[in-house]
Order: C-alpha cells, then structure tokens, then sequence
C-alpha cells in the first residue's frame, strides 16, 4: 500500500493511529471550511471531502463528538467550542444536580481516495459525566466516565484509556477495511 495522509496536526493522534494501522501515514494541516451540522458523521465525510479536494491525495480524518443526553444531545460535533467556552468546569457546571449525566463519545474517521465513496468507519463509548473534573489528560478525559468504570479517561494510564478509546475502535475498523480493501 502506498502513503495515506492523516488530516490531523495532533501528535498523539497521529501515534495511535500509526500503532493501530501499521502503515506509513502523513500528518497534514490544510485550511478548509466545517459545515455546521449535529449529525457527525455528516461533518465527518464532508471534511474528508473537502481535504482530499485540497490535496488531491489518499486522506483520512477523524473527527470526535460528545454527546450529553440531558442537554439534547449537545455538544456533539460541536465539542471543541463548547470546551474553549466553558471548560470542563462549565460543563460539570451545566449538569449541576442533574441526574442524568449519560453521554456518548464518538470518533468518526472517513478515508476518501477520489475513486471510490467516501469510507466511514465510527467508534463510539457510552458513558457519564463526572460530579467534578479529576485527573489529567486531553480535553474532556478529566469528566468522561465509561460505563463499566468508576475513574475518568484523566485518572487512567493511556493505556487503560485505550481500551476504552472510540478513537481506537474506529481505527481498528479502518484497519480490518484496509486489510481487505484494493486500494
């Protein structure tokens, strides 16, 4: 198989998806415009889209979204804005006395080659929200509780987080597309 291009600039990302695809991979950094959308694998494929059209080279992206049941669903696709606005602290804030706090964290990646359909592959972790922010970690791994568990993705090794990551569950789907994929 020939290079694919990861539309990413996150070091950590690009890691894991070099550990759990095996194949030689490019990050890339390109301007594009987001459509606005609640649906995430809709942002998700037209993402991926727009960078193989500004590229012109085999692409994937991966995009998250964190979807709090008590709030409609929100943020979503939208969880970016939300964290830069309101922090983890503001979210915990938002849910304050609430007892529903169930969420569900998605990764999406689409890989688009300009041959074929856009390939969507989706990960998803259901789990709640924390009453506070504990441990460290990236974005809202401090709040993010999976089901099964009593710690948040901020209080576990990265690689017990792994076993829990969407990130990683829609990577390995990848793969095993990859793996039967005549690309």
């Amino acid at each position: 198989m020939r290079k694919i291009y990861f539309a990413t600039t996150n070091e950590g990302k690009l890691a894991e998806a070099r550990k759990i695809l095996g194949i030689k991979i490019q990050s890339v950094s390109l301007e594009i415009d987001e459509i606005q959308s609640l649906d995430p694998v809709e942002v998700a494929v037209k993402k991926a889209i727009s960078y193989y059209e500004a590229l012109k080279k085999p692409i994937f992206v991966e995009d998250v979204s964190f979807s709090i049941v008590t709030l409609g669903n929100l943020p979503g696709p939208y969880i970016d804005a939300f964290m830069k606005a309101l922090s983890n602290e503001g979210i915990v804030k938002l849910l304050k006395g609430k007892k529903e706090r169930g969420v569900v964290a998605q990764a999406t990646v689409v890989y688009v080659d300009g041959k074929q359909k856009p390939e969507v592959f989706v990960g998803k972790v259901d789990g709640k929200i924390a009453e506070e922010p504990k441990g460290t970690g990236f974005g809202w791994d401090p709040i993010f509780i999976p089901n099964g568990e009593t710690r948040t993705f901020g209080e576990m090794a990265l690689e017990e987080k792994n076993q829990y990551s969407m990130r990683a569950k829609a990577l390995k789907k990848f793969k095993n597309w990859l793996q039967n994929a005549k690309i």
